[in-house]
Order: structure tokens, then C-alpha cells, then sequence
């Protein structure tokens, strides 16, 4: 009887080694659900897909708080967060970003 879980270790590694998400499939689902005008995402997990950070413009997120943001990406993400380890999303609106270019400077 298989329970669907991994029968050796092996296998266990198998399936932890990559996660099945990647930056392109996190860019696209941002951008449809929450019409992201700028996504930026980082593979920190060196390419298994098992840690990520990530830079999200959305007019959505205007009169949000950090919290209400965050909540919103976490919602429209919700099964590739859940087939992650670790997700650390920073969120801006288009004007907060035009203006975080500006002191970035050239």
C-alpha cells in the first residue's frame, strides 16, 4: 500500500531537492493575479527552487499596509509557497518604487 509520502531516503531527497517552482512560473502568476507591473525574483537556493526573494510593484498594494501586502501576494501564491522553504516577497506600490529608483541613483 503506498501512501504517496517516499518509501526511502532516497527518495526523500529526490523530492526535496526541487520544489517544481521556478522564478519564471512565480513572475507569470504574479503578474496575472496581481497585475505586477514589475516583478524582480531571486533564486536563493542556488536552482532547486526551494528558496526565493522577491521584488513586487502592484498598484494592488496601494493604501495597504506591509501586512495586508504581504497577505495579498502570500494569497495569490498560496500552492508554490506551500512547495517552498522560505519566501520573502518585498512589496511596493508603482509610485513607492519610482521613487525607490530615484534614491538608488544611477
Amino acid at each position: 500500500m503506498s501512501t504517496g509520502a517516499a518509501e526511502t531516503d532516497t527518495q526523500a531527497a529526490n523530492a526535496a531537492s526541487t520544489s517544481g517552482v521556478t522564478v519564471s512560473s512565480l513572475e507569470q502568476t504574479l503578474k496575472e493575479k496581481l497585475g505586477a507591473e514589475h516583478v524582480d525574483i531571486e533564486d536563493m537556493s542556488g536552482g532547486c527552487g526551494q528558496a526565493f526573494n522577491a521584488m513586487i510593484v502592484s498598484q494592488q498594494f496601494d493604501k495597504k499596509n506591509t501586512l495586508a501586502r504581504h497577505r495579498l501576494v502570500n494569497s495569490a501564491l498560496k500552492t508554490e509557497i506551500a512547495a517552498i522553504h522560505a519566501w520573502t516577497p518585498k512589496c511596493f506600490t508603482p509610485e513607492e518604487w519610482v521613487k525607490k529608483q530615484k534614491e538608488a541613483g544611477p
